[in-house]
């Protein structure tokens, strides 16, 4: 298992370069796999690729992802031309978690029949959307069943993920997580309260060794 961490280039207020970057390079520095992005169009945040190229340019041993790149967005022949890009200036090093399209490590998300059976015919595995580790587990014993379903050989890349906010930084997380989703209705309290706000919980979110987690888990 790998666990990776999500830089803060989605925060209002805190998505100031000199931390973002210097997360970054923190997460070089340590023992974590990963730095994230999240994609958000209207809303105080960095566009994804660029703020992915940015850490590329301070980093050159974690991994870089995207949970998600929303790609209908954009134009597709260009997208695939920056993600070509991000990928080789990186030395190889981009995730990218999305809907339809591929070249880097390609990561489908989705919970329905139809969306498992595209991650399996087209992706190199999946990745959740966030949630207990129990729903992550039914989520991903599905990607496994569809992937062998699909003839495909080996095991999908499993990803998943989690926010946190430990601390007197618990309730301004869950603040931060309520006002990012709220497109979403009162959904957006039901992912608030799935906050990990204390050490213990995030062990536990993590789990032992052997236990079926995900490859990597970003917050």
């Amino acid at each position: 298992m790998q666990i990776g961490v999500a830089l803060p280039t989605a925060i209002p207020r805190v998505a100031r370069p000199s931390r973002s970057w210097a997360r970054a390079r923190d997460v070089e520095d340590g023992p974590f796999a990963s730095v994230a992005v999240l994609d958000r169009l209207v809303y105080d945040s960095y566009e994804p690729l660029i703020a992915l190229s940015a850490a590329a340019a301070v980093t050159s041993r974690v991994r870089l992802a995207t949970t998600i790149l929303i790609a209908p967005l954009r134009n597709t022949a260009l997208l695939a031309k920056q993600l070509a890009s991000l990928d080789r200036l990186s030395g190889g090093r981009l995730g990218l978690g999305t809907g339809p399209g591929s070249r880097p490590t390609f990561l489908t998300g989705g919970s329905s029949g139809s969306a498992l059976a595209r991650m399996a015919r087209h992706s190199d595995g999946y990745i959740h959307g966030g949630g207990p580790p129990r729903v992550f587990q039914r989520s991903a014993a599905e990607a496994r069943a569809a992937w062998l379903d699909a003839g495909r050989p080996g095991v999908p890349e499993l990803w998943g993920q989690a926010y946190f906010a430990f601390g007197e930084h618990a309730e301004a997380g869950a603040d931060y997580v309520r006002d990012y989703y709220g497109f979403t209705g009162s959904f957006a309290e039901k992912i608030a309260s799935g906050l990990l706000t204390s050490r213990q919980q995030a062990v536990e979110f993590t789990g032992p060794r052997g236990t079926p987690r995900p490859a990597a888990t970003t917050w």
